[in-house]
């Protein structure tokens, strides 16, 4: 199988680095591109998209690779599914949360795992 069209959803967050990194991986191996999508939620800024799709591109930049950047409005776990089925592979961050901080916080991820149509590859974090 191979990843030529790759999504790497990001929130800005340090913890979504790493995942940033694999998805360059992936595409450097596979010849591919990547899209980089922040999904506004209420509370986000236009600002704070920008920035965060933009480390992406500069990333991309970096490494020769094609960066698409897309900011879009929702939740994000619904948004990022229901983008699936436009790419070969999402790869994303987690912090790897568990027990009560888990329970309380819910996981993107997991979520995006459960409801998307294309393989995803979670990159864990530690806080």
């Amino acid at each position: 199988m191979s990843f030529q069209n790759i999504l790497v959803p990001t929130d800005g967050s340090e913890f979504t680095k790493a995942a940033v990194a694999k998805a360059f991986d992936l595409a450097e191996v596979a010849g591919g591109r990547v899209t980089a999508l922040y999904v506004k939620d209420k509370y986000a800024t236009d600002e704070s998209a920008k920035a965060a799709v933009g480390y992406v591109s500069e990333q991309g930049k970096a490494r020769n690779i094609p960066v698409e950047e897309a900011v879009l409005s929702g939740v994000p776990a619904e948004v990022i599914a229901g983008e699936s089925g436009k790419y070969d592979v999402i790869v994303m961050g987690t912090l790897g949360r568990t027990g009560m901080k888990k329970i309380l916080v819910g996981s993107v991820a997991e979520k995006v795992v459960k409801l998307s149509e294309c393989p995803v590859i979670v990159v864990r974090n530690s806080e």
